[in-house]
């Protein structure tokens, strides 16, 4: 018996095609977080000083020597909200793929399994479904510790329960799919089918919803770390600048308003990117 092939609307969509669909304003949003991405990665290289050291007397405002001004101590403030975007932008990304994983490989495999372990599978996405989010969070990081890492850990466990539900209604409506059908027919089925005909039919939800998700990941843990619940200091985590720097707010302005402002423009353009990728995708 032949092998089925995946129908058009199932196979890998086309990125040079898609991205022609994205309007030129979620174009921004694009062009924007691949910009933040790579500031992220090259950060330690893009620092004009060194973000932990004194370099300057404290409480300068923004000038050409230092662009964003220097802090409170004298440090440059635009070094350590580069590092800052670093610390905020590579451990949402990170834990937004480590979530889809998690909840991709909990909605789907135990559906392909057996129906016991299905059932059994999705009582547990429900469970931390209905579970409050954010004091679940807190009460992690109150038992784990304040870190970087911890924090990453606390909104995982809260996170990973949505991609599940996506991948668990992908799962049922592909199987009623006729290439799906003709695959178990042909008798195909366990890992090949998952990823040869499954997989590929489910990925535009689960990659919108992951991008959709980057903004939100990146406000919490930027919530996370205001509250004093990220790494301690002097680590340059945005959400923890603004904090520290409030009292400053009528004097020193710059010290709080421009790493608040950052985050705004990253959650901004991750959401931009989001939204454009989901209308392009639309009929895919």
């Amino acid at each position: 018996m032949n092998v089925p092939e995946l129908l058009p609307e199932e196979r890998l969509v086309r990125w040079p095609v898609i991205l022609r669909r994205i309007g030129w304003i979620d174009r921004i949003g694009v062009f924007g977080a691949i910009a933040i991405t790579i500031i992220a990665l090259f950060a330690t290289w893009l620092t004009p000083f060194n973000p932990q050291l004194r370099v300057a007397a404290a409480y300068l405002p923004p000038s050409w020597e230092h662009w964003f001004g220097t802090d409170e101590i004298g440090r440059d403030l635009f070094s350590r909200i580069v590092l800052g975007i670093q610390y905020t932008w590579l451990p949402a990304i990170v834990l937004i793929l480590v979530s889809l994983i998690v909840g991709g490989c909990i909605g789907m495999v135990p559906g392909l399994v057996s129906r016991r372990l299905d059932i059994l599978a999705q009582w547990l996405v429900d469970f931390f479904l209905v579970l409050p989010s954010t004091l679940v969070a807190l009460a992690v990081i109150a038992t784990l510790g304040a870190g970087l890492t911890n924090t990453m850990i606390a909104i995982g466990i809260a996170w990973w329960p949505w991609y599940a539900r996506i991948s668990r209604d992908e799962l049922r409506r592909l199987n009623a799919r006729p290439h799906v059908e003709a695959a178990r027919i042909a008798g195909i089925g366990g890992p090949r089918l998952l990823l040869r005909y499954i997989l590929p039919g489910a990925i535009p939800a689960l990659l919108v919803a992951a991008t959709l998700d980057v903004a939100n990941v990146i406000m919490t843990m930027s919530l996370m770390s205001f509250i004093g619940l990220g790494q301690p200091a002097p680590a340059p985590e945005l959400g923890a600048m603004t904090s520290r720097a409030l009292d400053s707010l009528s004097v020193y302005w710059w010290l709080p308003m421009l790493p608040a402002a950052v985050i705004f423009l990253i959650c901004l353009f991750a959401s931009l990117a989001g939204d454009g990728l989901r209308t392009a995708l639309r009929g895919a």
